[in-house]
């Protein structure tokens, strides 16, 4: 009788063991895939649809089979643009959820944030929005604009005749470390080119701000002086108020032209945008861009908005840092498989020239010195409809160039190749 319960009780004990065996190869069955935007303040109006386009192209790459045979699983954060808790969300993807890589941040001081925790960590971040530049980690691959890619090309639009030949620049930004560099890149480039500080005025606003009445005035008096462009680096939920009181005060792109950096599609959603028929953005995509594999990037994600209940799925629109983000999943996704593993070390080696083509038509390649994308550049008009009609681009990618020239003693950086942190 004891015999026999002692068999029940060790089969009983085996089969406990057995599940708990098959439980744990099942987890280690899975990549984790870090996903970390703010999902709510001031910035959730930008960074909400790259988590959401991020699931849809994790979803996409494990129906066809995953990554090494896995499924991927993505573990989401909201840092809530809350920027030191961008860095406390990175150390619990790397560290708690053994995340492999990390997509996420917007803002350059997220990012700032988060760097010393992968670095310190070996980790891999991609990071999918235009940025200032004056950085390289070996543990980041920049899959948005350097300023070479952006900034500078849409200032020579604006002078050119085809942009109006502004000969005053209105800078106006939010106040953190983006517009600041960028406007500092930008002020020297536009000294190169003979424009004095007087016709340069540099206005900056805190994030969430929304209170444009005085600068919009502002910048109609400032247009008094001559033929005048305002360059926006304004992130976030702010460029609402911002549009808005352009319309308010009457102030058209044929009398003063706003470029903006961190405006696309889905900053304009929900807004009026007769009123704002011909002001620019630059970037590297545009959802009006007319080929075959934007069509299909489109409409699959329309079809998952629809499919997953997104907030106003009849209106969801895609933009360039999705764009970036779906190419950055794709091409880790691509790597790890030449590298056979989701190794840091092996993942990063197999990274150096990876190419994809993306929604922009073009074949975009990862740089092996510098882990930035070559990408093409575009500068649009809004449309009435919230779309932008695409005016001007190069013929082809452009190398990125993430130490600006126009930055003393970044001549001697140019080329340098990214450089592990000594230990």
């Amino acid at each position: 009788m004891q015999r026999r319960t002692f068999i029940k009780a060790f089969a009983l004990s085996a089969s406990v063991v057995s599940m708990g065996l098959a439980f744990s190869a099942q987890a280690a069955d899975t990549i984790k895939v870090g996903i970390m935007h703010s999902l709510s303040g001031t910035m959730a109006i930008s960074e909400t649809p790259l988590k959401d386009v991020a699931l849809m192209t994790i979803a996409d790459i494990n129906a066809k089979g995953g990554v090494l045979g896995k499924q991927l699983e993505p573990v989401v954060v909201d840092p809530a643009s809350n920027w030191p808790l961008f860095a406390e969300k990175a150390r619990q993807l790397l560290s708690q959820d053994k995340a492999a890589v990390v997509f996420g941040c917007w803002t350059s001081v997220s990012r700032k944030s988060v760097l010393p925790v992968f670095e310190e960590l070996n980790g891999l971040l991609f990071y999918p929005v235009q940025y200032e530049g004056e950085e390289m980690s070996p543990n980041v691959f920049y899959t948005g604009a350097a300023p070479n890619q952006q900034a500078i090309p849409a200032v020579e639009y604006l002078m050119s005749e085809d942009g109006g030949a502004a000969k005053r620049y209105f800078l106006l930004g939010t106040d953190y470390v983006y517009p600041r560099t960028t406007n500092k890149i930008l002020r020297a480039f536009l000294h190169s080119k003979g424009v004095q500080d007087k016709d340069i005025e540099e206005v900056y606003t805190p994030f969430g701000y929304s209170d444009y009445q005085t600068i919009v005035a502002n910048i109609k008096k400032f247009s008094a002086g001559g033929k005048t462009a305002v360059i926006s680096t304004i992130n976030g939920d702010s460029n609402v108020p911002f549009y808005k009181e352009l319309a308010n005060q009457g102030l058209k792109a044929t009398d003063v032209p706003v470029v903006a950096f961190s405006v696309g599609e889905e900053e304009l959603r929900g807004i009026d945008t007769k009123p704002l028929v011909g002001n620019l953005a630059a970037w590297n995509y545009f959802e009006s861009v007319d080929n075959p594999t934007n069509k299909a990037f489109v409409a699959e994600w329309k079809a998952y908005a629809k499919a997953h209940k997104l907030p106003n799925a009849d209106t969801v629109v895609t933009n360039d840092p999705m764009e970036a983000t779906y190419v950055g999943i794709h091409m880790w996704a691509q790597a790890v498989e030449k590298a056979g593993s989701t190794d840091v070390d092996k993942v990063r080696e197999a990274m150096a020239g990876q190419t994809y083509k993306a929604p922009s038509g073009f074949t975009l390649t990862m740089d092996a010195t510098n882990h930035h994308l070559h990408k093409p550049v575009m500068i649009g008009e809004i449309e009435g409809n919230g779309q932008f009609n695409v005016v001007w681009q190069t013929e082809g990618p452009v190398r990125a160039q993430p130490w600006s020239p126009f930055i003393a003693g970044n001549d001697k950086k140019s080329d340098e190749p990214v450089k592990m942190a000594s230990n």
